[in-house]
Order: structure tokens, then sequence, then C-alpha cells
């Protein structure tokens, strides 16, 4: 078994299983290391290249949230990777939508097309066969069936519009900026496409920056708390207007006191947690031994 290990560092020591710059080299090297110097002329080659010429990929509502940020192993319409197709240009190609090709050999896809998952399985065309089953080349007909025109899904987005609705773009930082996308840092990391941090990985419904559903409101940062509200809410809201101590509801003191103060370190977070308890014990037992009333002692 051919063992790699596939980190994004570069300028560190080669070691057993592999190279350390393989994050920057990707599927260019055929699964044959470089030499160190074939390496060094690879980066001088390819590292202005991508800093330069990167594009994003997303698969995109009507409504113009990024429901899915690509990234190298998101699946293509082919069962193919999106590191496997065509993502380093030397000069940006000028026609619209830009067109992907899938590299691997005999593979008919002619650009990119995101598909989503229903869980871990292709979602279904109206034909009732899986994507996977359908071919990749332009039109995109079942091979399962001679009734489909073509794959067309209506498989619900968690945005709540259909598969259909969406499309694939690709787009140039440039492009990007004009919309108010973010586009994060320049990298020389291979087919990065779409992602720009953590929150990528997100669906576009949970990321709250402007290529999912975006920040919150003012007027709803500023609107009163409700009991509707999550009970962290209530309690935070509750300590910074009242203190623990003071509280007269049972609840929300609990919920209050089991938070972290600005002041405390870890040691003493526990401790006031552990004296609270043992003052609770001891109250505990002290109603549970709370003496007879006069008219019932024993004479």
């Amino acid at each position: 078994m051919h063992l790699r290990r596939r980190v994004i560092f570069s300028g560190l020591p080669r070691k057993v299983f592999g190279s350390w710059e393989i994050g920057i080299v990707g599927e260019d090297d055929g699964g044959k290391l470089f030499t160190p110097e074939e390496y060094e002329e690879y980066k001088k080659k390819v590292l202005p290249m991508r800093l330069q010429n990167r594009l994003f990929v997303s698969w995109r509502s009507p409504a113009g949230m990024d429901c899915k940020l690509v990234g190298p192993e998101t699946l293509c319409f082919c069962t193919h990777r999106y590191k496997q197709h065509k993502t380093d240009f030397e000069t940006i190609p000028q026609q619209r939508p830009i067109s992907l090709p899938c590299q691997v050999s005999g593979c008919p896809c002619r650009a990119y097309l995101y598909i989503p998952l229903n869980g871990a399985r292709p979602v279904r065309c109206r034909c009732k066969h899986f994507a996977n089953q359908h071919s990749a080349a332009p039109g995109f007909l079942c091979n399962a069936c001679s009734q489909c025109s073509g794959f067309h899904s209506c498989f619900t987005c968690a945005c709540g519009q259909p598969a259909y609705a969406h499309d694939t773009v690709v787009e140039t930082k440039q492009e990007r900026l004009a919309q108010g996308k973010p586009v994060g840092q320049d990298v020389p990391c291979a087919a990065m496409g779409g992602l720009t941090g953590f929150s990528s990985l997100a669906e576009g419904y949970m990321r709250l920056d402007d290529s999912g559903i975006g920040a919150p409101s003012v007027e709803f940062l500023d609107s009163p708390v409700t009991a509707m509200d999550h009970p962290f809410l209530k309690a935070f809201q509750a300590s910074s207007s009242s203190s623990p101590e003071t509280l007269t509801d049972v609840g929300t003191s609990s919920q209050v006191s089991s938070l972290k103060r600005p002041e405390e370190d870890d040691m003493a977070f526990f401790e006031r947690r552990y004296q609270e308890r043992i003052k609770m014990e001891k109250a505990a037992k002290q109603k549970g031994k709370a003496p007879l009333p006069s008219s019932t002692k024993p004479s």
C-alpha cells in the first residue's frame, strides 16, 4: 500500500512516509515523489500562478448564498474529486462560465459540477436513479433507463431551495470581492476551491459571513430576551443585570453560577463550584434534620 503523508507545510525536512510539501504538489507528481531539485523548480513555476490566478468554486442558491464551498476532496458529478480536475491556469479564461474539466483518463466530464449528498449517498434523479448512475458527459443521461432526458433532482437543500435551482459557480478573486464575499488569504496549496477557513466547511445557512446566511442584524442582536430564547441566553442576561447572590429565581441562579466569570481562572472556578456544592449538601442535610414541633415531642 502506497503511504504518503499529506500536509500543507513546506520547507520542512523530508520524512520516511513522503514529502511535507504534498499540499502544494497535489496530484501533479503523478504519485512519484519529486526530488528536491524538481520540487524547487515546480514551486518557481506553480506558486506565482496559484497566488495570482486562484479560482473560487461554490454551489450557490438562487438567493446568492454559497450553500457549499468546494474543497480539494469535494466530489464532482463524475464521481471524481475537485483536486482531480484542472484547477491551475497560467491565464484565467475569458469565457464564462469557466470550465474545469476532469483530468482522470477516460472521464467524459468537461466541467466540474457539484452534486449534493443525501447522507452518504448521492441524490436521486426524477427517474428514481442515483446521480452516479448517470453519464458524466454533457446531457447527463441515465445509464439505467431510457426514459430519463437528463439528470434533474428535486432534492431540497438546507436553504429550502431544490438542488436543480442551484448553480456551480467558478469565479475569480476579483469577481468574488465585487460581490462582497470573503476570499481569505492567498495560499499556494493545490485545489483549494472556495475554502478560506474552518467556517467554510459548514453549511451555508450556518456560516455567519457573507458567503453564508450572514451576520444577524443589529435589530436582532439588540432585541430583548424572551421566554422563548435559549436558557444560556436568559442566564447571561440575568448575570449582566444582577449578581448570582441577589437572584431570587433558583433555576436562573443555578444557571448563572455554573458560568465561568471573566476574572476567574480554571482552579478558582472549580473551587467555587465545589464550595457551592458542599453548601448545598449541608443545607439539604439540615433541612432533613429539622427539629420536631413542641406538640409532637415525646414527654
